[in-house]
């Protein structure tokens, strides 16, 4: 764990996110891992969440909640699902004019973080900034106007790109702490404003109260859907347009009349629909886990699949590598390299990389696989040997903590980008 500078006050920090935990949506809990972590360390955090569940809309929580030491406060009205983009828009509007209202009039606010979920969160920062001089970390999750150009096909010159282009550059200039995911990301970051002296390359890292290896012989999650002798492999998580799964899908088809392997869909997204209508025998598809379950779903699995989009690299960062080695499984990836999840399984042995359209390769390291199954022990040992070492939770959220309190100092953080990279 990084050397934690010690704030001369304790600090009033208010973050802000549309999803929270109890919600599985993984933004929602990492900004709960910082959240309880700034509370322990003795500060007043107060987190400004949507009432409403992430991926189904129909899921209500408490108004308001304390939570492992955090004042949760629920914005109702705030959410309305992801059925179509005008909802998600309408929706996080409503969460922005709300949250800014709540954040401006919090008493004695040192320091708000926000982070990309709902897009417009930037809004709120720089308003916050604006009229309270309060100081700012922005947490980047993922880039847009970037996605919206590279996944659904905006054009680069359409009124909402260079509107996000503008509000990105304010809110890179208002903000006191850039912090990213990878370095990709903060060359895309770095391209559309100077930050330098602010920026902080820090990975996400995975949910240690969550995730833990759970052994096969006494899992009830893999009792229930799959026979001991199957080869699990596994998509938990965030079903998206920037994470397309189709070599994946046709290597399930190929594979269906081989009964040593299941194709296992968790999660939810836009793009769920094409792993429910594959029709494969081999595939089954299931809804997100509860928090407390997803020890047990995600052990389930022999090899866990992650994939990112050939236009995304540095706009979206693919966290559920780091769910899969948390639990000792390796990582089949298929996407562009290089990339972070490229990165991570060169210098770590942990998996297997493809890139999209490589069916033919996908089918045949499962059919060697079969036949190797240490092979998959010993990827997974590895796997679990790096995510705690050097992506373990203390570190690297300790890291973000780090900066958080830094905020509450007099003068600006003035090192250097080069020197503020965590991994």
């Amino acid at each position: 764990m990084s050397a934690r500078r010690r704030p001369r006050r304790r600090l009033t920090v208010a973050m802000v996110s549309q999803v929270y935990v109890p919600d599985p949506a993984s933004v929602g809990q990492y900004m709960a891992d910082a959240a309880e972590e700034l509370a322990r360390r003795g500060h007043r955090v107060v987190v400004f969440t949507s009432a409403r569940g992430y991926d189904d809309a129909s899921v209500r929580y408490a108004n308001r909640e304390w939570r492992a030491g955090v004042d949760v406060r629920r914005l109702p009205m705030s959410w309305f699902g992801k059925g179509s983009i005008t909802r998600r828009l309408l929706g996080g509007l409503a969460f922005v004019v709300q949250a800014t209202v709540r954040a401006l009039l919090l008493p004695r606010l040192d320091a708000l973080v926000v982070t990309t979920t709902p897009p417009l969160a930037p809004v709120i920062a720089v308003l916050v900034h604006l009229f309270r001089r309060t100081r700012v970390s922005y947490w980047v999750m993922d880039l847009n106007p970037d996605q919206l150009v590279a996944v659904r096909g905006v054009s680069p010159r359409a009124s909402v790109v260079r509107l996000f282009d503008w509000l990105n550059r304010r809110m890179l200039s208002a903000a006191d702490d850039v912090v990213v995911l990878d370095r990709f990301m903060a060359d895309r970051v770095s391209a559309k404003h100077d930050v330098t002296g602010k920026l902080r390359v820090i990975p996400p890292w995975p949910h240690e109260q969550h995730v833990e290896p759970v052994a096969m012989h006494i899992n009830p999650f893999r009792e229930r859907y799959a026979r001991p002798d199957a080869i699990v492999v596994m998509y938990s998580g965030n079903h998206s347009l920037a994470n397309p799964l189709d070599t994946v899908l046709q290597a399930a088809r190929r594979l269906e009349d081989d009964d040593r392997f299941l194709f296992m869909f968790i999660g939810g997204g836009v793009a769920k629909n094409e792993v429910d209508t594959v029709g494969a025998a081999n595939v089954l598809s299931l809804p997100y886990q509860p928090l407390q379950e997803i020890r047990y779903s995600l052990s389930a699995a022999d090899i866990h699949i992650v994939t990112l989009g050939n236009q995304v690299v540095g706009i979206v960062h693919p966290s559920k590598v780091y769910a899969a080695m948390g639990v000792g499984r390796p990582v089949l990836y298929v996407g562009p390299c290089p990339s972070h999840v490229s990165d991570i399984i060169d210098s770590g042995g942990v998996g297997w990389g493809f890139r999209h359209g490589d069916v033919d390769g996908v089918v045949r390291l499962l059919q060697r696989l079969a036949d190797a199954r240490q092979e998959l022990v010993e990827r997974g040992h590895r796997a679990l040997h790096l995510v705690r070492t050097r992506y373990a939770k203390a570190s690297l959220c300790g890291a973000f903590c780090d900066g958080i309190e830094a905020l509450g100092d007099p003068v600006p953080m003035a090192a250097p980008a080069r020197e503020r990279t965590t991994v």
